[in-house]
């Protein structure tokens, strides 16, 4: 569904990717991790088109992303930050984003439910706290019925019911076949939904494993210990 082929990108003198390639197949979650500053959102921008890479090329279904529009139609994106209209209301944006999607689609309103998104209708988005914009990029994010679904920090300031509504619809769209790409730093969170695990270090992929083969390599029993223990090795071997 997405290949990237030694992607680089650099801003001023900071090289934020530095030859990314990457394969990613359907009926995956992707989780790619790292820290502030690893390349990670960098990377998923230039998938959607929102920045444009240096060298390097991308691939969504075939089709070549060089300043092309129509393959995002396949793509729903749910960002860090949301950056709704202020003082649009609720419903006003979801009007808003169906017109310029233009996908002529059934639409996949099942978080708009469950989120209780129509409470909200009549709210303006900046009378919206933090946790009620993330339940709105959620539902915006899926609501196109999308073969790649591409997810920054999808539980970040969500209540603990509307997270576990998110995360199930995250598998449940996974077993549809569908492409599943998200950035978290909340381990056990990856943990419970990932297949692969793509981190990255300064621009870098430093591993891109299944969650057996870390553990099998690692010896180690979950995760968070596994991620460590790589981590640990390579500081180690640096130091040589």
């Amino acid at each position: 569904m997405i290949k990237i082929e030694n992607l680089k990108k650099k801003f001023d003198k900071n090289e934020a990717l530095k030859g990314i390639s990457l394969t990613l197949g359907e009926g995956t979650v992707a989780a790619v991790m790292g820290p502030n500053g690893s390349g990670k959102t960098t990377m998923l921008k230039c998938i959607l088109g929102l920045v444009k890479a240096d060298s390097g090329s991308i691939y969504v279904n075939d089709c070549h992303v060089n300043g092309e529009c129509e393959y995002r139609k396949h793509i729903g994106y749910m960002p860090q930050y949301s950056c709704f209209p202020e003082n649009l209301k609720v419903k006003e944006v979801m009007a808003m984003i169906k017109d310029i999607r233009g996908n002529n689609c059934v639409y996949d309103e099942e978080l708009i439910e469950k989120l209780k998104i129509s409470e909200m209708n009549d709210k303006q988005i900046g009378q919206l706290s933090g946790g009620m914009k993330q339940r709105v990029s959620s539902a915006a994010a899926f609501l196109f019925g999308g073969d790649i679904i591409i997810l920054d920090e999808p539980t970040a300031g969500l209540d603990p019911v509307s997270s576990e509504i998110v995360k199930n619809k995250i598998l449940e769209e996974k077993a549809k076949g569908k492409l599943i790409i998200i950035t978290s730093h909340i381990v056990s969170e990856v943990e419970a939904m990932a297949d692969r695990i793509i981190y990255m270090l300064e621009g870098k992929i430093y591993f891109d494993n299944t969650k057996d083969e870390l553990y099998s390599s690692t010896g180690k029993a979950n995760l968070n210990q596994a991620i460590a223990s790589l981590i640990e090795t390579a500081e180690s071997e640096g130091k040589k």
